[in-house]
Parts: structure tokens; sequence; C-alpha cells
């Protein structure tokens, strides 16, 4: 039995979201049943997290044990000939039997992207939130920084059952412009429900002028998630890297 790494690109404007759900369309299902009709055998996939419906990746990381001999390469040009045009497989690699792309990630990168222009551009709609108000960006970044560090972000995520623990670390955050582009970034060693598109929300409270930097600290000691800004749409957040720690790991581009 071998155990195959793959890392994914997707568009998720038209998947509702990464795990299966009945009579939906998701990206693990449409991979399973890829994979299936290359080797001719189920296979479950896992995933180092769940993307919600209409966000997107660049560089998500999956892992499935098969009995398949297909040679790495061959997974890739086989199942990018038969998956849609809205999933792209970029590499794949033989990994030893204990890897598990959930349960050995070290840290995980967000971007969310903003479109700032005072009319909206329509080739970033699928892919960007669309903010005609001018953004002070400078005071986003310096009031993302008091989220740095190893907190409890329950003010930013939304109820979710399954939850343990709102306790993260955020290893980097930072806001920065590209002509009308906004990017907000984000890396941490985990995330909560929704906690990069909350974070965003409240981030845009800042740049708006409607909160004073100094709000945000706030709300992050509050621990309430009535305390926060809203929750920014999916159509702007992308999955960019997943970290293990490998010394020879090479992050996908994603400038």
């Amino acid at each position: 039995m071998r155990n195959i790494k793959l890392l994914l690109s997707y568009d998720g404007t038209d998947f509702s979201g990464w795990q299966r759900q009945p009579d939906r369309r998701t990206v693990q299902q449409t991979l399973e049943e890829a994979i299936q009709r290359l080797t001719g055998a189920a296979a479950v996939t896992n995933a180092s997290g769940r993307t919600d419906a209409g966000v997107h990746a660049i560089g998500q990381v999956v892992h499935f044990y098969t009995v398949s001999r297909h040679a790495p390469e061959v997974f890739v040009k086989a199942l990018n000939a038969t998956l849609p045009h809205d999933i792209r497989v970029r590499n794949a690699w033989d990994m030893p039997q204990a890897f598990h792309s959930t349960l050995d990630t070290k840290s995980k990168r967000y971007r969310y992207v903003i479109d700032n222009g005072r009319i909206a551009d329509p080739f970033q709609t699928r892919y960007s939130n669309h903010v005609y108000q001018p953004l002070d960006v400078a005071a986003m970044h310096r009031a993302a920084q008091a989220l740095k560090g190893r907190h409890d972000f329950h003010s930013f995520e939304t109820q979710w059952p399954n939850r343990t623990s709102s306790v993260r670390t955020i290893v980097d955050i930072a806001v920065t412009r590209r002509h009308d582009t906004v990017w907000v970034e984000v890396e941490a060693d985990g995330f909560l429900y929704n906690m990069v598109r909350s974070i965003t929300g409240t981030l845009l409270l800042v740049g708006t002028g409607r909160w004073a930097e100094t709000r945000v600290q706030e709300a992050l000691v509050a621990e309430d998630r009535r305390e926060a800004g809203p929750t920014a749409p999916p159509q702007g957040l992308f999955l960019l890297v997943v970290r293990y720690g490998h010394p020879d790991e090479v992050a996908p581009s994603y400038s």
C-alpha cells in the first residue's frame, strides 16, 4: 500500500466546499471520483483542512492510500486529464506510510483579496471582495499586529460544535496593497471556522475609518464574537500554502 501526497489548486466558486456532502458538488468527491477512474479502486482523500463553499486553494495538500503502481508524475498527468477545469493537480509524491496531510501540518497561510478600486473589476469578481471606500492599509496592518502570537481567538470564529479550543498561534499577519488590490495574509498553526474572514471583516472596519486601531486588540481580549467585525464573504479567500517542516519543502508560487 502506497501513501500518495497531492498538491492541489482549485477555483472554489462552483464547489460547496472541500468535504463530501449529499447532492452537492464538492472538491473531495470530484477528486476521489477521478482517482477511482484512474486506479480502478475507491479512494478516501484527506486534506490539510476543509475549505468552505466559494473559498479557493492554490496550495491545498491531500493524501490517500492506493495499491496503484502509477508513478507520481503519472498521477499528475492522468488526473488532470480527467478532472474538471476548476481543479488541477500541481504535483504528487510518494510519502512514508505515517504521513498525514491534516495531522502533520505545522502551519497554513491564507490570503484574503480585496478589490479596492472605485468600480469593481469584473475580472476579479469571483476571486475578491469589492470594497469601494478607500482603505487605510497602513492602519489595517498596524491594527493586525495585535493578533500576532498565541491567543484565544474566540472573537474571530463562527460557532462550530466540534471545537475544543479557540487558542491558536498566528506566526505572521500582514496587510499590503498592490495598486487597487489589498491583501490580508495570515499564517498560523491552525485556524478556527471563518477565522481569516472574521479577521478581515474586522480589519476592514479599521481601514474604512469606522474603528480606531486599538479596537482590534479590544475585540481579541473580549473573547466574544459580537465584539469583532463581520465575516467577510468567501470569494476573496485563498489557501496559499501548507507547511510540514520538511527541509526540502517547496511552497507553490502564489504571487
